[in-house]
């Protein structure tokens, strides 16, 4: 088998291992609820790692965790995960001109800070359109838009993304030892 084809092949698989695990993460992982949000512990570790693969992985789990959420939970919290794309493309985009940017652990953080800031935005924008819409639960309105919308979820989002971001850092260190092919994000120096 040539090596493209290869490549091709274990991206695939990879893409399908972080697509199951992002379609089980809500139907297993417990929650943690502060009402009217909730927060699935872990769920975006697998988007993290596909980040650190390539875009077409990383487009692809964003769906596939999406496809979870809208089987296990709410449209509202379902087109939440659908918005992560939004911060994925940041992330790739930002790998590609900066492979190396979680060689560093000053660098990965504020990587890893950014992507949170685009990913709480995404969200928020996702949920203001619901409230905005008349499509919450009364707790929403209850709460008021600056609790409920910019707080819980814009804040919370941030907070959650950088523990998912740090969990995702450490398996991937020691997980890219056993990837064979080549991945948008090493955590490897690059020997001269």
């Amino acid at each position: 088998m040539n090596k493209s084809r290869s490549n091709s092949l274990l991206y695939l698989v990879f893409s399908g291992l972080l697509c199951g695990i992002s379609i089980m993460i809500p139907m297993v992982f417990p929650k943690i609820v502060i009402e009217p949000m909730s927060f699935t512990l872990a769920s975006h570790v697998p988007t993290f790692l596909a980040i650190f693969i390539s875009p077409t992985v990383a487009i692809a789990t964003c769906i596939a965790s999406a496809i979870g959420f809208f089987i296990t939970t709410s449209p509202v919290i379902a087109m939440r995960a659908l918005s992560h794309i939004g911060f994925v493309l940041v992330g790739c985009l930002i790998l590609k001109k900066k492979s190396d940017v979680l060689q560093k652990p000053s660098s990965a953080m504020a990587f890893g800070f950014v992507l949170s800031l685009v990913h709480a935005l995404c969200e928020t924008l996702v949920v203001t359109a619901f409230y905005f819409g008349g499509a919450m639960t009364g707790k929403w309105y209850a709460n008021g838009f600056l609790f409920s919308v910019l707080l819980l979820v814009g804040g919370g989002t941030i907070l959650h993304s950088m523990v998912d971001f740090t969990i995702a850092v450490a398996v991937w260190k020691p997980v890219q030892n056993f990837i064979s092919i080549p991945v948008a994000a090493s955590m490897k120096k690059k020997v001269a």
